[in-house]
C-alpha cells in the first residue's frame, strides 16, 4: 500500500512541520503517532520522514531519506473559462489529480457576469482544494492557480496551444497531438457554457491557437476540461 504524502512549507535542519488545520486533520482524523513514516514534499524534493511529535496543532517530522522523483512526461496548462464555482472547484480537484501544472481562470464573453470579480476572492480556496488533491494523488508539485484574466491575456502562451471547439470539422484531440515530445508544454483552452463567440474565435485563430474536438457529444465545460486533460496525459504516457 502506498504511503500517504503531505506537503510542508520547508525542510530545515532535517526536520519539517505540518501546522494548523492540516495538523488537526492528521491527529484527529488520521490519528498519526510518533514513529510512523510518511512521504513529505516541500515542492522541490521528496522525502521519507518519521513523525517525532504529534500534537493537535503541530506535527513534526524527521527526515529519514530523500526519495527519487520521476520527471513529468507532459506539462499541461489548463486555461478554463469561468463557470459556476461549485463546478469550477470540482474541475480544480480533478485537474490536480491528473497532474495539470497550471490552472488559469479565464473571463470569456459568455461567462456569467460578475464571476471574474467574485473569483478573485476564491483563488485561495481553489489553492487549498488543489493542495488536498495533490496530497491524495501523490503530486510532487502543486499546480499554480492564477487570478482570473481576460481572453486576450490568456492567449499569450508559449508551447503547443490548442482550444476545444464545438463547431464541426475540427480534428479530434487525440489525432491532433499524434507527435508528443517528452516534457513538452501544452496549453489547452476550454470555453464557457454556451461556447465561444465569433469574435473570440477570430482572436483564437489570429493568435495561432489550433481548434480540436472531443467528439460529437456536447459536454459540460468542466467535463470537457477533464476529458481533454485525460486524453493529453494518456497520449504522452504512451509516446
Amino acid at each position: 500500500m502506498a504511503r500517504r504524502r503531505f506537503f510542508v512549507d520547508e525542510v530545515r535542519r532535517g526536520e519539517a512541520e505540518v501546522a494548523g488545520e492540516e495538523a488537526e486533520h492528521l491527529t484527529r482524523v488520521l490519528r498519526v503517532e510518533n514513529g510512523q513514516q510518511y512521504e513529505i514534499c516541500d515542492g522541490a524534493r521528496l522525502y521519507l520522514a518519521e513523525i517525532v511529535e504529534a500534537r493537535k496543532r503541530s506535527v513534526r517530522f524527521r527526515i529519514v531519506e530523500e526519495l527519487p522523483v520521476a520527471e513529468p512526461t507532459i506539462r499541461i496548462a489548463l486555461l478554463m473559462s469561468l463557470i459556476k464555482f461549485e463546478r469550477f472547484e470540482w474541475m480544480v480537484e480533478k485537474a490536480t489529480e491528473l497532474g495539470v501544472e497550471t490552472i488559469v481562470p479565464v473571463q470569456a464573453e459568455r461567462s456569467d457576469k460578475g464571476l471574474e470579480l467574485a473569483a478573485r476572492k476564491r483563488v485561495d480556496r481553489w489553492r487549498k482544494i488543489a493542495r488536498a488533491a495533490g496530497q491524495q494523488s501523490h503530486r510532487m508539485h502543486l499546480p499554480e492557480i492564477s487570478v482570473p484574466v481576460g481572453l486576450a491575456r490568456a492567449l499569450v502562451w508559449e508551447g503547443r496551444r490548442i482550444y476545444l471547439e464545438e463547431a464541426p470539422g475540427c480534428p479530434l484531440l487525440l489525432k491532433a497531438v499524434s507527435d508528443p515530445k517528452a516534457g513538452e508544454a501544452v496549453a489547452i483552452l476550454v470555453g464557457p457554457e454556451g461556447g465561444w463567440t465569433d469574435r473570440e474565435r477570430s482572436q483564437l485563430v489570429a493568435a495561432s491557437w489550433a481548434p480540436v474536438s472531443l467528439g460529437p457529444q456536447i459536454l459540460r465545460a468542466e467535463t470537457a476540461a477533464i476529458a481533454a486533460v485525460a486524453v493529453l496525459s494518456h497520449a504522452w504516457l504512451i509516446e
